[in-house]
């Protein structure tokens, strides 16, 4: 395999920034691809939640001119660190303009009104970060809409630089649904020129979308699951692209992420009460009294405990949980919800634990401990998302005995077999209808099998429990991609 240099330029990467999966993937991506020999460098924001004394980052010396179209040219420190647990470099770029804020987006709820500058300034950050560093990346690695816009840059602005006359792009999509859509005069600040604002390219509704150019100029585009980008290309999940999508479905990819096990495992996690792996499960009752503990729930083994991580958002499929949570507090279950978001949600998972305190337990927040210890202490996973890109927790739960009940859609339906009775194989239980009534019915179904056949569940964890969707085999999977569109580039050079 070639080794390439690779310059990842992502909004947010654990453990210094995160809002969601793209964070999880630019901390961990990387690497696994040095792993494999190749000189990848990261570079992201420095936004104030990033601690410059905790992560000993360290000054550069000189600073960054960003051109900025109208707006004239802006400057830019640098802080240098490393991902912690290895040697990749990772670039911060501060303004304290665009960055010095709460929030990574938007603040209360509100999405900052200067988003299209704050992240034309960061792609365009990126391009003259390469020049400080002397760095001639083989692939410029964007993600998501906020770093969009480098594929259009790299065709049009630096299309004759000579620092990048070999480089390639790739953009990978961790949500569609959010695409970087801002008023025409954002053109004049990318300053990309106004023959790139039509239907083709830049041009949606009258205003921009750096989403839709940066797919169009992208050497490849990948979706973080093969369902995924099978997806998108529907009306059903496309949200407005799915056309533009199909069209440049000729450099689609689908590569699934990976998990980090050194974090994720029952037989070494520090949050849990008790350890316990394939060979012995008596640890996982223990995290389960403890857990049903925790919520003030009634401790007993003999009732099927459900868990639920995440964002009280409608992606996360909450109106699912919400219309069959009365149907739900009639069975003999005990759920407990992890998350935060949408307010309705919020107050309406607090009644229903105020009503059913005995069958239902509710925390409005975040806590990483908690999340390992519902992990860890239930039978279940609940994820019923209207669309889900990858997902990560339904696979931490198959590491932890923890059998997934999911949508059948995007990374869900890739990670997760259906149980099937009569082979004995599988490792959760799946749905395909986004409805209450299907949540309702595969949970009761999944709660039968708990009931009726023990050995069948003991053997779907155990299924589970050998899976493996390491980053490793994400990494060669980008590596092969990496190799493709260096390939590319260069053909097209020597025509």
């Amino acid at each position: 395999m070639m080794k390439f240099n690779i310059l990842l330029a992502a909004s947010e990467v654990v453990p210094f920034a995160k809002s969601g999966g793209l964070a999880d993937v630019a901390g961990a991506l990387p690497k696994a691809l040095r792993a494999m020999g190749h000189d990848v460098r990261v570079v992201m924001p420095r936004y104030y939640i990033v601690d410059r004394e905790k992560y000993k980052l360290t000054l550069r010396k000189g600073v960054l001119g960003v051109p900025m179209g109208t707006m004239g040219e802006a400057w830019a420190a640098v802080y240098e660190g490393v991902l912690p647990g290895s040697d990749v470099p990772v670039y911060f770029i501060e303004h304290e303009g665009f960055f010095g804020r709460k929030g990574l987006y938007d603040e209360d709820g509100f999405a900052y009104g200067d988003n299209d500058n704050r992240f034309i300034f960061f792609s365009k950050a990126v391009f003259q970060l390469a020049k400080m560093l002397r760095f001639r990346p083989d692939v410029i690695h964007a993600n998501d809409w906020h770093t969009a816009a480098i594929p259009v840059l790299l065709n049009s602005t630096y299309a004759f630089d000579p620092d990048f006359e070999d480089t390639g792009t790739l953009l990978t999509l961790h949500n569609l649904q959010h695409q970087g859509r801002f008023y025409e005069g954002a053109m004049d600040v990318l300053g990309v020129g106004w023959e790139h604002f039509n239907s083709d390219e830049l041009e949606e509704f009258g205003g921009i979308n750096l989403l839709k150019g940066g797919i169009v100029h992208a050497d490849a585009v990948n979706a973080v699951s093969r369902k995924y980008a099978h997806e998108i290309r529907t009306a059903e999940f496309g949200w407005g692209l799915e056309a533009l999508i199909d069209a440049n479905a000729y450099k689609l990819y689908g590569i699934l992420n990976g998990v980090d096990y050194e974090e994720w495992s029952p037989a070494e996690d520090d949050y849990i009460p008790a350890h316990y792996d394939t060979s012995d499960f008596s640890g996982k009752a223990v995290c389960k009294r403890e857990l049903q503990h925790e919520f003030g729930l009634p401790e007993r083994d003999d009732v099927p405990l459900i868990g639920l991580v995440g964002r009280l958002a409608e992606q996360k499929g909450i109106s699912l949980l919400a219309g069959a949570i009365w149907n739900l507090m009639e069975m003999d279950i005990q759920i407990v919800l992890l998350g935060t978001g949408e307010k309705w949600a919020e107050h309406f998972f607090s009644d229903v634990a105020e009503k059913y305190p005995e069958k239902f337990g509710c925390f409005i927040g975040y806590r990483n401990d908690l999340a390992h210890h519902i992990e860890a202490g239930s039978d279940f996973f609940l994820m019923p998302s209207l669309f889900e890109p990858c997902g990560l927790n339904q696979i931490y739960s198959l590491r932890y005995g923890t059998l997934p009940i999911v949508r059948a859609t995007g990374g869900l339906d890739d990670t997760i077999e259906n149980y099937d009775e009569k082979r004995g194989s599988g490792t959760g239980f799946k749905f395909e209808f986004a409805t209450p009534e299907a949540l309702t019915s595969t949970l009761r179904w999944a709660v039968g099998i708990w009931n009726e056949d023990p050995e069948a569940i003991e053997q779907l964890r155990l299924n589970g429990m050998n899976q493996r969707f390491d980053w490793s085999a994400a990494a060669e999977g980008y590596s092969a991609l990496y190799c493709k569109i260096v390939g590319g580039r260069r053909s097209s050079r020597y025509q």
